[in-house]
């Protein structure tokens, strides 16, 4: 590690670089909701293919994440993160303009197939000119203006009206201009870093974490219970989220595609600034399960509010806000909690592993449960399995945080893994 730091203004430059790229980035992993009623009545896709164009993203990464980490350390952040913003624009554009949903299709898995590398090259770019510096604010921020991204993908159907009066593509082809936008964001700060990198100025011979199988054997019951909640948790919040609430608050709800795409935006927005706080809330009390339950328990109540009650859908909003800020504040730090730190890289792997083959599988089932029951416009009750199996599977997270709460959560717990961190849950 080189002991001399980048000069600060070269590393905030660095990090607005960081944090547009990653806006530009979530934009057009977001830009497939709101135009899903409309690919059903242009193009005529099931809900199967709109849940397929989604899930298709989270399929490869299933097996990438495991070599992400070790393609950024093997050839820098820099390089990465040029490289893969890269393959997203590719992406972005081919699902733009193909003329087929195979090409789409094959649009969406290119975008894929760079985006998750992405994610970790930014991350890995903050902590080279911020590592011993406000890292954690540094983050947080590039993280909270990436979400902006998703929040303005919500947001896209007032603020480009005019572009989805036309049709299915043009809100697409936004997509791609703002994913050209991260590709330049990310020139800009390949271009910056040469500098600093040629000074030896930042930090070397980082060694990337690989999941490790036999390591599997040394995690206790309340990893297995953290990494069950991870799986179900995002598995519907993501899919419901990012790839059918929109429709379904269309066609169940009555709401125009502007009014849908606002409602569904506020969750994002909330997030930006609520789950820092949360963070800040639990590292004061020192307790982090207790919160984790509370924030799963959340989301079935929302759930149930949308689809068996004639409430404003502003309740239901609220409640998966609060979820959406407050699980990520407190999923993470438990994990560094629940397992010694010479395994910490083998746990988060897994995780990641198996959120996105649960986030994948669940945006081809509800497809599958909507097609299946004709859920439309004309037939809102088609849409009851779908809000089923979400439901069902958001309990089943809630269940599993009561579990890890009573296996590591208590007070005593926490206390105990406060003073030796990584070891005193782990049983």
């Amino acid at each position: 590690m080189s002991a001399a730091q980048p000069p600060r203004a070269i590393a905030w430059l660095v990090g607005v670089m960081v944090a547009l790229a990653l806006f530009g980035n979530y934009y057009v992993y977001d830009s497939i909701g709101p135009v899903a009623d409309l690919l059903q009545q242009q193009r005529a896709f099931s809900d199967s293919q709109v849940g397929l164009l989604n899930a298709i993203y989270s399929l490869p990464n299933i097996v990438l994440i495991l070599v992400g980490g070790v393609l950024v350390d093997r050839f820098g952040a820099a390089r990465m993160t040029l490289v893969t913003a890269a393959v997203c624009l590719a992406g972005a554009a081919l699902t733009a303009f193909s003329p087929n949903f195979t090409g789409m299709a094959t649009g969406r898995l290119l975008f894929g197939i760079g985006a998750e590398t992405f994610g970790i090259a930014t991350l890995a770019a903050i902590a080279d000119y911020f590592g011993g510096r406000s890292l954690a604010f540094a983050m947080g921020l590039a993280l909270a203006i990436g979400r902006l991204g998703s929040f303005g993908a919500d947001m896209s159907p007032t603020w480009f009206s005019a572009a989805y009066a036309q049709g299915w593509q043009p809100p697409l082809v936004i997509a791609t201009a703002f994913a050209a936008t991260s590709f330049a964001a990310s020139l800009a700060y390949w271009w910056a870093d040469r500098g600093p990198r040629k000074a030896g100025l930042l930090p070397t011979g980082r060694t990337a974490e690989r999941l490790v199988w036999r390591d599997l054997l040394h995690f206790g019951r309340a990893y297995w219970y953290l990494l069950a909640l991870c799986v179900l948790w995002y598995s519907v919040i993501l899919a419901f989220r990012s790839t059918f609430s929109i429709k379904y608050f269309q066609h169940t709800h009555g709401l125009d595609l502007a009014t849908a795409g606002e409602m569904n935006s506020y969750v994002f927005l909330a997030a930006v600034f609520a789950t820092p706080a949360f963070g800040w809330l639990c590292d004061r009390v020192g307790r982090y399960a207790p919160f984790l339950a509370f924030g799963t328990l959340m989301l079935p109540i929302a759930l149930a509010v949308m689809a068996l009650t004639g409430w404003s859908l502003w309740v239901a909003t609220v409640l998966i806000g609060i979820s959406f800020s407050l699980v990520p504040a407190v999923m993470w730090p438990l994990a560094s909690r629940l397992v010694a730190p010479n395994r910490f890289g083998t746990a988060i792997g897994l995780m990641w592993v198996a959120q996105n083959a649960g986030i994948g599988g669940a945006n081809l089932f509800a497809g599958w449960l909507n097609d299946s029951a004709g859920a439309s416009a004309a037939n809102p009750a088609g849409y009851a399995p779908m809000m089923a199996f979400f439901g069902t599977a958001s309990v089943l997270g809630f269940v599993c945080a009561l579990a890890l709460w009573l296996t590591a959560g208590r007070r005593r717990h926490e206390v105990r893994a406060a003073a030796s961190p990584g070891r005193a849950a782990a049983g």
